[in-house]
């Protein structure tokens, strides 16, 4: 009989020794939460197939250190999300509609939020939406469009959970100027 090694257990072991069934251990473990977690955020389940192996990739390769600090789940989750925003951004906004847009082709129910994403493009909120700044973009687009919690935005867009608020906040003001 086998004992379970911790997470912790295994990445120390991966990091000081290069152990492959611990590195196979936490794969196995993690590799398919954190995959249907990036599908929810990124319809194209070839880029979040490749971002989930980045993500491991650098587990293995050192180039990710886990500190200790929280748990193994969140430390996963901040690699891969960041990973993940780095190729959206690679691909710019109109990618990042198009992600959205197939989203909703694959869903049986649509939000009122992702209704009025994909009407953006014809109308006052797509200028609206375009004179925010990136960063306000950014936080609407994980909180209103992905639905996450200001926590997750906050562990996503690598900023204090505050910081999210507070340009949650400036971003809907602004709009209603906007749209006012």
């Amino acid at each position: 009989m086998s004992e379970t090694r911790s997470d912790g257990e295994l990445l120390r072991a991966v990091a000081a020794d290069a152990d492959r069934r611990a590195f196979e251990e936490l794969y196995r473990r993690y590799a398919p939460w954190l995959t249907a977690r990036m599908r929810g955020r990124c319809a194209d389940a070839a880029m979040v197939d490749d971002v989930v192996q980045e993500t491991f990739l650098a587990v293995w390769r050192g180039s990710a250190r886990y500190r200790e600090e929280g748990d193994v789940a969140g430390w996963l989750w901040r690699i891969g999300s960041r990973r993940l925003i780095d190729v959206l951004r690679g691909d710019g906004a109109r990618g990042r509609l198009r992600q959205t847009l197939a989203r909703l082709r694959h869903r049986d129910e649509v939000s009122a939020e992702e209704r009025v994403l994909a009407g953006v493009e014809h109308g006052d909120l797509a200028g609206a939406l375009t004179r925010l700044s990136p960063e306000l973009r950014a936080v609407l687009q994980a909180t209103v469009v992905d639905g996450l919690t200001t926590r997750e935005a906050a562990v996503l867009l690598g900023i204090p959970p505050g910081t999210v608020k507070t340009r949650a906040m400036r971003a809907r003001r602004q709009l209603r100027e906007a749209l006012a």
